[in-house]
């Protein structure tokens, strides 16, 4: 007699995003669901297949913070711009002093 194992059918879960993809999303956001996605995949207890989906809209949201950041230097770069259109660029560094207002 041949006997079979039934093998519990996987319930289908919900999608990792509770985002629909074609919304655009701000820098605080993005950064906000990184924060949830990493808190997901670091508590080690997703199946495989959602912690790659996981993974795959952490790559995602990574590029699109990524993009949104390219643009924000881009504008700053065009509004530091003298009137000529040379390059009055210069570089923040968290070393130099801020000046100090004159009394």
């Amino acid at each position: 007699m041949h006997t079979t194992m039934n093998s519990p059918t996987p319930t289908p879960q919900p999608p990792i995003s509770s985002v629909p993809a074609d919304d655009k999303l701000g820098f605080d956001q993005v950064l906000d669901r990184l924060r949830q996605i990493v808190a997901r995949l670091e508590q080690g207890n997703l199946p495989l297949e959602q912690a790659l989906q996981a993974f795959e809209e952490g790559v995602q949201l990574s590029r699109a913070g990524s993009a949104i950041l390219d643009a924000a230097e881009l504008r700053v770069e065009a509004l530091v711009r003298g009137e000529d259109g040379s390059e009055a660029r210069q570089p923040l560094s968290p070393s130099s002093p801020s000046p100090s207002p004159s009394p």
